[in-house]
């Protein structure tokens, strides 16, 4: 079914003041953090990977397929903004820690797997490394607002 009122979003959490021109506010967040001595293709590379793990397992992230004026179908996307940090390699094992203690959903990508090319070698690179000792290179997270603004405390707006 296709929700015709773009303001209308019955399973986002989202706080609506009532009017279409009005801004939509999620009371969830979804963000990004890049260790900050990545080159740029690597950040748009693991971008990319993480947040592909969110809408898997948090389904109400994703919005209703598109449509152009033709009817031209296009694939749904995240109902809301996906919000890129950066920082250094600390700054990202301690936002790691902080999301398992709130068991905020997460995804991880490892420096280990720039040297992968495929899921099942991805999955074995993460699954042969301890918790603590991950070589973090990017993190996603999903959460309350207020939840994950805390865990990203001590990160930057990505430039």
């Amino acid at each position: 079914m296709r929700n015709e009122n773009p303001v209308e979003a019955p399973t986002d959490r989202a706080s609506v003041a009532g009017t279409a021109s009005t801004p939509v506010r999620f009371d969830t967040k979804i963000a990004v953090l890049l260790r900050d001595d990545l080159e740029v293709w690597q950040r748009l590379n693991v971008t990319a990977f993480l947040v592909s793990g969110l809408g898997t397992a948090e389904p109400e992230v994703i919005g209703e397929p598109y449509a152009d004026a033709d009817d031209t179908p296009y694939l749904p996307m995240f109902r809301q903004p996906v919000l890129v940090f950066e920082g250094t390699k600390e700054t990202l094992t301690t936002a790691h820690g902080r999301a398992l203690s709130r068991s905020l959903p997460r995804a991880v990508f490892t420096s280990d797997l720039f040297g992968t090319g495929n899921d099942r070698d991805n999955r074995a690179a993460v699954r042969a490394v301890g918790t603590r000792q991950l070589d973090l290179v990017g993190m996603a997270v999903h959460g309350p607002r207020n939840a994950v603004d805390k865990v990203l405390k001590g990160a930057r707006m990505h430039p």
